[in-house]
């Protein structure tokens, strides 16, 4: 698969590496941030565990692009972003990655690298300055979480066709092999990206009625239910 999920051996060996050096960083503060805000609250760890399962089903959704003989999928990073913070979406994406690449043959382990830095980084971090950033500027809870979870989808998507082209444009241009790959995942991803921000929207409306406290990675909309 080329959309989100980069499968086994598409990348060669140096990209691969690349990407792993790339994702580690964010891996490692990742976890160090799970560590800091478990002692700090100790029901915080279930929270994460139920969003990163979210992200795993989530992200297990292919739909067929006919025009690329391959398929697209939805991420849940950008409402996982909202939920529990950038840094700890990077780990629980990299969690679902792996178990995907394990047991579902989505992706693999030798562009594992790859696939954490366009699903969970890119898209992680995207999502949320994109929250925030629309919430400072007084937009409606309910428009910042829709916008959060539309551009971390298109972010993912879009990370992704540059690190395929970028290893794959040979001679060819860098940035005509990236417009190849990204055109030909439009018609799946435009609609994904709706699809994404109106969920990440009716999830963050539910959360914040029913359980506002459970909000902890929303630092600018604690509190304010507008």
């Amino acid at each position: 698969m080329l959309a989100m999920h980069i499968s086994e051996g598409l990348l060669p060996a140096p990209w691969a590496a690349c990407w792993f050096v790339v994702a580690i960083p964010f891996v490692a503060m990742g976890l160090r941030d799970l560590r800091r805000r478990s002692e700090q609250a100790p029901l915080f760890k279930p929270l994460v565990g139920l969003v990163g399962a979210a992200v795993f089903i989530i992200s297990c959704m292919p739909i067929p692009v006919p025009t690329a003989g391959t398929c697209s999928h939805p991420c849940g990073t950008g409402m996982a972003a909202i939920l529990i913070g950038p840094w700890l979406t990077v780990v629980v994406t990299s969690i679902a990655l792996v178990l995907q690449a394990l047991f579902l043959a989505h992706g693999g382990l030798t562009t594992l690298g790859a696939d954490i830095v366009s699903m969970g980084v890119a898209g992680a971090f995207v999502g949320y300055g994109i929250f925030c950033v629309a919430r400072r500027l007084g937009l409606p809870l309910l428009a910042a979480a829709f916008l959060a979870g539309l551009l971390s989808d298109w972010a993912t998507y879009a990370a992704t066709s540059f690190e395929v082209a970028s290893a794959l444009h040979g001679a060819e241009s860098l940035w005509k092999m990236f417009a190849v790959v990204g055109v030909a995942f439009l018609p799946t991803q435009l609609p994904l990206g709706i699809l994404e921000g109106v969920i990440t929207a009716g999830a963050y409306q539910f959360i914040q009625t029913r359980r506002p406290g459970l909000l902890v990675g929303a630092q600018p909309a604690r509190g304010d239910a507008s």
